[in-house]
């Protein structure tokens, strides 16, 4: 009876080494995969709510910076269609070589300066601008101010205009205001991408 109440005893401590094992595995288990992802879960909340009130403080700044950046906006609109004024009109590069063309003409005709020849060169790109150039050749004209005239209202145009090359001939030194030569003329335009 001694040995049956020895393997009842020894019976009972084994299930409750072995509920105390399964419960212990429940445990870890709980802890595992409930508590340890809630940790997890909690720890990214509050980072993305830290990055989340950040971004939120950076939206309120402008917000109350609106009317500062609106102004600017405007400004920079303003600089930009004083730019785009200043471009030679014309979709293509023929077209922009037409009108620049035909602002030479003027001015020439303005300053008495006799055109020889006109030669469209080939326009460059260069980033969202065009760099349109015309070569022009001029006959002797009798007076070197209307020539520095001439020069002084292209560079000072209301477009956006360069003379990128000169080069003058005094054919009779005798008379060193008779001058004749070409001149390379460069204009801008708003490039198509």
């Amino acid at each position: 009876m001694k040995k049956w109440a020895l393997l009842k005893k020894s019976g009972s401590l084994q299930k409750n080494i072995f509920w105390g094992f399964i419960g212990t595995a429940v445990l870890i288990l709980l802890y595992a995969y409930g508590i340890l992802p809630l940790i997890d879960a909690k720890e990214k909340a509050d980072e993305e709510i830290a990055l989340k009130r950040k971004v939120l403080s950076r939206y309120e700044e402008h917000i109350r910076n609106r009317k500062t950046i609106e102004e600017e906006l405007d400004q920079t609109l303003k600089q930009v269609e004083g730019i785009r004024q200043k471009l030679l009109p014309g979709e293509t590069p023929q077209l922009g070589a037409a009108n620049l063309q035909e602002i030479i003409k003027r001015l020439s005709e303005k300053n008495g300066i006799g055109i020889r020849s006109f030669r469209i060169l080939e326009p460059k790109e260069m980033d969202i601008y065009r760099k349109v150039s015309l070569q022009i050749d001029f006959n002797p004209t009798n007076s070197l101010l209307s020539l520095g005239q001439f020069i002084h209202d292209i560079e000072s145009y209301e477009k956006d205009l360069l003379i990128s090359e000169m080069d003058l001939i005094v054919p009779n030194i005798r008379m060193p205001n008779n001058m004749q030569g070409s001149i390379v003329i460069s204009g801008w335009m708003k490039a198509l991408k």
